[in-house]
C-alpha cells in the first residue's frame, strides 16, 4: 500500500511523493498521524542551515497521531491518541547507561537523521510512545518542543525567586520560559521582534521582557537591580546571541545553551573565569520532560493552544513553508492537519 509523503529533496525544495506504507515489525508501532508542528529544525533544515543533515529527507518529528498497530507496547491500546519520543537511542552507549538517552551516542533524531513525521502513517519503535492522556491531537503535538524547553530548564536547576533570562521568544524559548516560571524564577524575556515581545506580556504574562535591539545589558541590569540573572538561556541558536549573553550573567551564573548553529563560541575568558560561570548544552529531552510537560498541561499550568499560531492542511504544507521564514512572519506555531 502506497501514502502521500512531503520530502525535502534540497533547500529550498519540497516534493510530494508516493512512498511504501509502513509495515509493522517487532518491537514497532505505526501511528497514523493526524497532526504535525512546524520547528526551527524543520525550517532551518528546509534553509539549508541546519546541523548534522543529509538530504534528500522527510521533515518532522513534533507529532500526534493514531496508535493503528504494534508490537510489545505494553499498557498501549489499538486506537489511542498519541505521541513519542522522536529521539532513537541505541540503548547501549556511555550515555544511555548513564540514563541520559536524549544525548546518545549513535542517536538518531527523527526528522533530521532519519525520515521524520511529514507522511501519513510512520513507524516508530514501540518504547517511545507516549500516552495522550486524553489530551487533544493538537496538544500532543505540542509536549515535544515544550519538552526541548522543559529540559533546559531542568539542566539549570533552578531556584526559587532567582532571576532567569531566556533569548528567542519563539516556541523553544516561550516554552523554557513557562517551565522557568513554573520552577519560580522571576522571567525576563529577551527577544527583537516587538510582536513576540507583546505576546510574552499579553499572551502569557511575563512581567520582564527585554528589547535586545536597544542597550539590552542596560535593561538586564535595570530589571535585577544590577546583579544580573543567575540563570541565562539562549533558545535563538544565533552566534552573535548566544557570543553577547556572556556578558549577561551574574557572577556564579548558569548558561545554558538550548539553541544550536554551527560555528565556534566566543567569549571573554577572564569575565567568565571571575564569575565562576558554568556553561553547558541542552539537548533533546528525555521522558522525564515529556511526563513533566503532559503533567503541567493538565494542571492547567500551561496552556499549549497559547502556541498555535497559524493551521494549514497537509496538501498546502509545502506553499506555505516558505512565509513563515520571513523575518516578519508572525507565526509562532504552525500545525498541519492530515
Amino acid at each position: 500500500m502506497k501514502m502521500d509523503s512531503l520530502v525535502c529533496t534540497k533547500p529550498g525544495k519540497f516534493e510530494y511523493k508516493q512512498s511504501s506504507r509502513p509495515i509493522l515489525t517487532e518491537n514497532n508501532a505505526i501511528i497514523k498521524i493526524k497532526k504535525i508542528g512546524i520547528c526551527g529544525t524543520d525550517l532551518h533544515a528546509f534553509q539549508g542551515t541546519q546541523p548534522f543533515f543529509d538530504y534528500p529527507r522527510i521533515l518532522g518529528h513534533e507529532i500526534s497521531g493514531e496508535l493503528i498497530e504494534a508490537d510489545n507496547a505494553p499498557g498501549f491500546t489499538i486506537g489511542e491518541a498519541v505521541t513519542f519520543i522522536p529521539y532513537v537511542n541505541c540503548g547501549n552507549c556511555l550515555a544511555c547507561n548513564n540514563g541520559r538517552p536524549n544525548c546518545c551516542v549513535n542517536l538518531k533524531v527523527c526528522g533530521v537523521h532519519m525520515d521524520g513525521g511529514m507522511v501519513e502513517y510512520l513507524s516508530v519503535p514501540s518504547r517511545l510512545l507516549v500516552h495522550g492522556n486524553g489530551m487533544s491531537y493538537d496538544e500532543l503535538a505540542l509536549v515535544e518542543p515544550l519538552a526541548i524547553g522543559a529540559h533546559g530548564v531542568r539542566r539549570a536547576a533552578i531556584v526559587e525567586n532567582e532571576f532567569v533570562l531566556v533569548i528567542g521568544a519563539g516556541p523553544i524559548g516561550l516554552g523554557a520560559m513557562e517551565f522557568a516560571r513554573i520552577a519560580g524564577a522571576r522571567v525576563i524575556a529577551m527577544d527583537i521582534k516587538e510582536n513576540r515581545l507583546a505576546f510574552c506580556k499579553e499572551k502569557l504574562g511575563f512581567e520582564y521582557t527585554v528589547d535586545a535591539r536597544f542597550d539590552a545589558k542596560l535593561q538586564i541590569s535595570e530589571i535585577t537591580g544590577n546583579e544580573m540573572p543567575t540563570v541565562v538561556i539562549d533558545a535563538t541558536g544565533n552566534q552573535s546571541a548566544i557570543n553577547s549573553a556572556f556578558q549577561y550573567m551574574a557572577h556564579g551564573a548558569r548558561f545554558v545553551l538550548i539553541g544550536l548553529q554551527k560555528k565556534e563560541i566566543s567569549f571573554s575568558h577572564p569575565e567568565f573565569h571571575k564569575r565562576e560561570g558554568t556553561l553547558m548544552s541542552s539537548r533533546n529531552a528525555t521522558k522525564v520532560d515529556f511526563e513533566h510537560v503532559i503533567d503541567s498541561m493538565k494542571k492547567g499550568l500551561i496552556d499549549p493552544k497559547n502556541y498555535i499560531t497559524h493551521r494549514v492542511n497537509f496538501s498546502s504544507l509545502a506553499d506555505e513553508f516558505n512565509s513563515w521564514l520571513d523575518p516578519n512572519s508572525t507565526v509562532i506555531k504552525a500545525i498541519a492537519s492530515l
